[in-house]
């Protein structure tokens, strides 16, 4: 596949925050040397040492294959990536060969031309045809592919099951029994939020707003509009605003939540539910409730259906400044295939994106079925645009669940706001 050479300037990316770049990069072209050292960026974790243990093994089978090839591994602190990034876009000389990022920077990343369009790539990878489509859509950008989806992130509802017999609740069918089952959790124990989540945890919102049927924004050829004041949108909003009260989840303690304090809540024994990702397993398991607790999918608007959950998760791209093409899409391919999806798997608790890989982990660990369950059922991902960044980061969204939860405002008239400042940012 021939890689482009220039590539446009988009204009307005330098007023994006958070983790987007700050300058297109410079054109600059790239090479495939058969030798030499492939960089790698990785994100560094908290507890690193069981994801490095299988990166190490992966480069030690790629360094077999590869004779004359090194393989050199740079670990990247998550909080500190929009520089780090933001300088391999603006200088192809100190561009890696190989990098993993979020999904939800792919549009602003892509954008900056720095990225290989690996499209043609995947579809000619022997593993491609397993990568699950709506996970793959994630990857992508103006209807190019950037990336290799590593692992996906799903949430479900978590339950405190002691408090439920108890109690004498059954798992919620429904968002509105979900609602009726936190109100009795903390009616019958005021020591407990009925569930426990937050005014700036958007991704526990967004299963509610899309099960009503609402959606976040169109896109009318690559003009983006917000939809978040449609009745099916602010109904969905409306939801996920009235868990955050005094008779479920108190504005005062709640409002200001984000989605690791919600968990971190529930896994001290504060609430009777969260909403959790397969990612946060290991957090609730060295917590107050280990052993106490059970996942199902977040219910939809109607019995017997699963609210669309977010489609989370991190890639591995190749730069186009890359001297070494094929080398770092090989390494991409070793790292991301089905062997090493399951290795990450079992270091670090990440679902894989393979759909095979996936049902063999499910058929042997109980936990994964809801997560599995609910990305089979489908999912969703914000605009596929750079101006997500900006968003996300101006925290639009979450400034209008506050404001609707305290009452600041009506919903109307929030979603208004959020939709008026959305529009700025799309353009």
């Amino acid at each position: 596949m021939r890689l482009r050479r220039t590539l446009p300037v988009v204009a307005g990316l330098a007023l994006l925050a958070g983790c987007a770049p700050t300058q297109s990069a410079p054109a600059g072209g790239g090479g495939d040397d058969k030798t030499g050292t492939v960089r790698v960026w990785l994100f560094d974790e908290a507890n690193r040492a069981p994801k490095e243990a299988a990166v190490k093994e992966a480069i030690t089978e790629f360094k077999a294959a590869h004779s004359g090839a090194e393989v050199d591994v740079q670990w990247v602190p998550v909080e500190g990536r929009a520089d780090k990034f933001s300088g391999a876009f603006n200088d192809p000389a100190n561009a890696p060969d190989v990098a993993e990022f979020g999904n939800t920077d792919v549009s602003s990343y892509a954008a900056t031309g720095a990225l290989a369009d690996l499209t043609g790539d995947l579809a000619a990878w022997s593993e491609g045809k397993d990568l699950i489509p709506t996970v793959l859509d994630t990857a992508k950008s103006g209807g190019k592919t950037y990336g290799l989806p590593w692992y996906t992130g799903i949430r479900a509802l978590y339950y405190r099951t002691d408090v439920f017999t108890e109690l004498g609740l059954k798992p919620p069918a429904t968002l509105a029994e979900l609602t009726d089952t936190a109100r009795r959790i903390r009616a019958a124990k005021p020591d407990l939020y009925g569930i426990a989540v937050g005014g700036k945890y958007t991704y526990a919102m967004l299963p509610f707003l899309w099960a009503n049927g609402g959606e976040l924004a169109k896109d009318d050829g690559g003009k983006w509009t917000s939809t978040v004041t449609g009745d099916q949108a602010k109904a969905g909003v409306t939801q996920y605003a009235s868990l955050l009260k005094d008779d479920v989840c108190p504005p005062a303690q709640c409002a200001n939540l984000t989605g690791t304090q919600s968990v971190t809540a529930f896994a001290g024994g504060k609430a009777g539910m969260t909403i959790g990702g397969d990612f946060n397993r290991k957090a609730v398991e060295q917590g107050a409730v280990k052993g106490k607790y059970a996942v199902v999918p977040i219910p939809g608007a109607t019995a017997g259906t699963i609210a669309p959950a977010f489609a989370g998760g991190n890639l591995l791209g190749v730069f186009n400044a890359s001297k070494h093409r094929s080398l770092a899409l090989e390494f991409v391919e070793l790292l991301g295939g089905a062997k090493y999806q399951e290795k990450m798997y079992t270091a670090m608790g990440n679902l894989p994106t393979l759909s095979t890989v996936q049902q063999k982990l499910a058929a042997n660990d109980p936990f994964l079925k809801p997560f599995v369950d609910t990305l089979k059922s489908g999912t969703k991902f914000v605009p596929a645009t750079p101006a997500w960044s900006k968003i996300d980061s101006q925290n639009v969204l979450p400034t209008a669940v506050q404001q609707i939860a305290t009452g600041g405002k009506d919903p109307a008239a929030a979603l208004a706001d959020a939709a008026a400042a959305m529009n700025k940012a799309f353009g």
